[in-house]
Formats: C-alpha cells, structure tokens, sequence
C-alpha cells in the first residue's frame, strides 16, 4: 500500500558529480559514472516505495557550453546506461520517457531513446521521466510557438489559451506536476529546470553531493516534505480542511 504522506511526484536536480571528484583529485568521468550508480539506488527506492512518478535533470541545454570532451563523455555515458540499463527497468516495471530537444543528438542516439520508450511504455510500477537536452524557458517558448501557430492556422482562439492549454502544449503534457523537487550539491536555484512546473513544488535543499547520494537521503527529504503545509495561496486553516492539487 503507497503512503499517503509521499508525493506522488518527485523530481531531482543531480548536481554535485564535479566536485565530487575534485575532492579526491581524480578526473572529471570518475565523478559522472559515480553519478549513474547514485541514480540507480535512487530509482530502485522509489520504485520500492511505491513512488508513482519520479522525473531528473539529466543533462540540460546549458550542458552544451562544458568542454567538448566532457559532453561527449556524458552523452556516451547516457547512450550506454541506456543499453546496459533498460532491460534491467524494463523488468521491473519501470516507463522511461524523455523530455527535451532531441534533434541536437545524433541518430542513433534519438534511436535508442525511442527504442527505450517503445520497449517501457506499458510499464506501470513507476514512471521515470529523464529530461535531457531541457531548459524550462526552451520549454515555454516552444508551447508558446506551438499554440500560436494553431492561432495563426484558425484551429485555436487566443482568448481560448489558458493555463490548462499551455500546459498541454509543453513537453511534459500528459505528466503531473511534481509535488517536489530535490536538489543535491549545496546549490539552491532551478537552473532552469521546469519553469512552469514547479510553480507550487516544494523544494528541498541538500549539501550532499549527488555520488553520495542514497535511499537513506531520499527518506530524509520525504520526511521533511511529509511535515510541510501545501497551501496553494489559502490560509493554514483553510488548507489544513480541503485537499488541493495543481
């Protein structure tokens, strides 16, 4: 039976791999690969808890300004975990999706995110979402263009666009909203991570570095989540009598 005090959607910002490494003065790959196995851990214990929906910051639109090397060696990380790791999620149960701008990736690759979702997308024991190649103002500007040219074809009235629509339109349509976001590593910003998704998300902040990162570290933030008050601009009282979701 699910707790009823977890969220239904968490969505993580893995940050802190770099400095990770730095810390024991090896290079930068050991950092991303230490990176992929904290994942691994992550999802197995939200699946575990019967998590329903869990999205992470894979690799971002500003990701593209790193050295070339180290791109290259992230997105061949990503293309192997993809071969090496979905039959694994597949077998448990797990729906893989993709959110971003796929078109900068090579054919193979945008092959093989397919291939996963394809293979995963009747799956119903957690869905994961993996942002990759994302920005939440990418992401806003592309539902914008997409409702404004319905407006310019005659299929869709300005005066019909709400908030409703324009989350339909934007790459995570069909997904809920997360209930919270986690980000590892000391830093506290968004880093342009879902914008407009996160409007009413609660945020947990945490100094450990994503590597170090474990079940352990996901029940510390649920906690912490499970003792909050969401009150959607109501008043404590008013939130505390009714239930309210975005």
């Amino acid at each position: 039976m699910r707790d009823s005090t977890l969220p239904k959607h968490l969505a993580i910002i893995m940050d802190g791999n770099g400095r990770w490494v730095a810390r024991q003065g090896q290079p930068r790959g050991l950092g991303h690969r230490a990176g992929r196995k904290a994942l691994r851990k992550v999802v197995e214990h939200c699946a575990q808890i019967n998590l329903p929906e869990l999205t992470i910051f894979a690799f971002s639109s500003e990701n593209w300004q790193r050295p070339v090397t180290e791109v290259k060696l992230l997105l061949d990380l990503f293309k192997r975990a993809l071969r090496k790791e979905a039959n694994e999620l597949h077998k448990n149960n797990i729906c893989i999706t993709f959110i971003g701008e796929r078109s900068r990736f090579s054919v193979s690759l945008q092959q093989e995110m397919l291939r996963v979702e394809e293979l995963t997308q009747n799956n119903q024991r957690l869905q994961l979402n993996v942002a990759i190649n994302y920005g939440g103002r990418w992401d806003i500007v592309q539902a914008s263009r997409k409702l404004a040219s319905a407006v310019a074809a005659g299929e869709l009235r300005a005066e019909d666009i709400d908030e409703q629509r324009f989350s339909r339109a934007l790459s995570s349509a069909g997904y809920s909203m997360p209930d919270l976001l986690i980000r590892s590593g000391g830093e506290q910003r968004l880093s342009n991570f879902l914008l407009w998704q996160l409007a009413y998300s609660e945020i947990y902040f945490t100094d450990t570095l994503w590597p170090d990162f474990n079940a352990n570290e996901i029940d510390i933030a649920l906690a912490e989540y499970s003792r909050r008050q969401r009150r959607f601009g109501r008043t404590p009282l008013q939130a505390a009598r009714s239930t309210y979701s975005v």
